[in-house]
């Protein structure tokens, strides 16, 4: 049944640590994610009938195709999923199933933490369908081997039923999504199709052709140690340099202030000593005119701060690094008017809002193959509290039939 196919195939998946490793100098970042899409990935695409499976090494894909079995169905569409996991303990992962939820507390494991609706209302959502939580101890891995389980188990469908027809379709199984370099090297001419749809959303329904722009921001803050009790005009202490620059910016628009079209800044990391301090930040916005403020901001106050002391003590690094992807794909609404008409077809309510985060498809929809995102069913990612519900899969998998059958 599928449903047993598929819940086999997503607990061996998240069974395996790929977690992705941001000081890396790789590609991918960790060789448990060229380990999985070679040793797990490869073997099982052939297997269950892709072809022209290839792994490639510059970018860490690996590719399939299932050709059309129709003629009138002429468009090549992609589905798209990462392998990595984020950062948070993914060693020994123990999934629990949860079998006709009914409501209230689910215990994880002997962990001594617990589910509770009262603080994840999203909870009660699921009564009456077949959970799959963490023990506690560990992340889940639904955010993305849930999508790598559904694109999967609609291939090996439409393969043991080759009376459904359906256009050319491309799979791509890809490394280092959570840590933001995972599509730089993406091969959009290997790919080769007409668009894609990255299969990373949360609960039932998400449809999403807009996120964040994105950048990021490095500064270092340079000091002068001296004796402080002889520090009276001598000692510049870098740490408090980091802290006045952070003072500078709107306390009413860090991550935990705002929602829906809000920007940001978010401090991410901050060390040092007297002598010498950094700090880094990320800088998210949905409108071009804001985003490019928001980095004019930063300029301007270190640029502030470095007339006030009169040499440059504040050194800025910003960097983009991904951008709203509704500026390619609203020229051409395809992808997503198709997304939506399955989902209605299906009785599912079409969830439009826009990412607050980005995805593959935000890059990959700028190199030339416009690719939104839809639902992959995960909640509460990155974190011991992450759950999935086996029924909004086997949901994901008949969108991705119905657009398969209608391209």
């Amino acid at each position: 049944m599928l449903d047993n196919a598929l819940l086999e195939r997503f607990l061996k998946y998240v069974k395996v640590n790929t977690r992705s490793n941001p000081a890396s100098e790789t590609t991918p970042s960790t060789q448990s994610q060229v380990d999985f899409a070679l040793n797990i990935l490869k073997p099982e695409m052939e297997a269950i009938g892709l072809q022209d499976v290839h792994y490639i090494a510059e970018n860490g894909y690996i590719i399939g195709t299932l050709p059309a079995n129709a003629s009138h169905l002429t468009r090549k569409v992609g589905f798209i999923s990462h392998i990595d996991t984020a950062d948070f303990n993914a060693n020994n992962v123990n999934p629990q199933i949860i079998e006709n939820y009914q409501g209230g507390e689910i215990v994880l494991g002997t962990s001594g933490y617990s589910l509770l609706p009262d603080e994840f209302p999203n909870m009660n959502n699921y009564l009456g369908q077949t959970l799959i939580t963490t023990d506690g101890t560990t992340l889940l891995g639904s955010d993305d081997k849930s999508g790598i389980a559904e694109i999967m188990t609609a291939i090996e469908f439409l393969v043991a039923n080759p009376e459904i027809e359906h256009c050319e379709i491309r799979v791509a199984f890809g490394p280092d999504e959570e840590i933001g370099v995972g599509a730089d090297k993406f091969d959009v001419e290997d790919f080769n199709v007409d668009f894609a749809y990255t299969v990373d959303g949360g609960p039932l329904g998400e449809l999403q052709f807009e996120t964040f722009s994105a950048a990021g921001l490095d500064l270092k803050f340079l000091g002068r140690n001296v004796h402080p009790g002889t520090a009276k005009g001598q000692m510049v202490n870098a740490l408090q340099l980091a802290v006045d620059f952070h003072n500078q910016l709107p306390k009413e628009e860090r991550p935990e202030y705002t929602d829906g079209y809000d920007g940001f800044y978010m401090l991410d990391e901050i060390s040092g000593n007297v002598e010498e301090a950094t700090s880094t930040y990320i800088i998210r916005d949905f409108q071009d005119d804001s985003f490019q403020a928001r980095k004019a901001k930063v300029q301007e106050i270190a640029d502030k701060m470095n007339a006030e002391l009169g040499t440059e003590r504040v050194q800025v690094h910003l960097y983009d690094q991904y951008y709203n992807m509704r500026k390619v794909i609203e020229k051409d609404m395809t992808p997503i008017e198709l997304a939506k008409e399955v989902m209605e077809d299906l009785d599912i309510k079409p969830i439009i809002e826009p990412v607050r985060g980005g995805t593959d498809g935000s890059k990959i929809s700028f190199m030339g193959i416009p690719t939104p995102n839809i639902f992959a069913g995960g909640e509460n990612m990155h974190g011991r509290y992450e759950f999935v519900s086996l029924e909004t899969m086997e949901k994901a998998i008949q969108v991705i039939l119905g657009i398969v059958q209608k391209s």
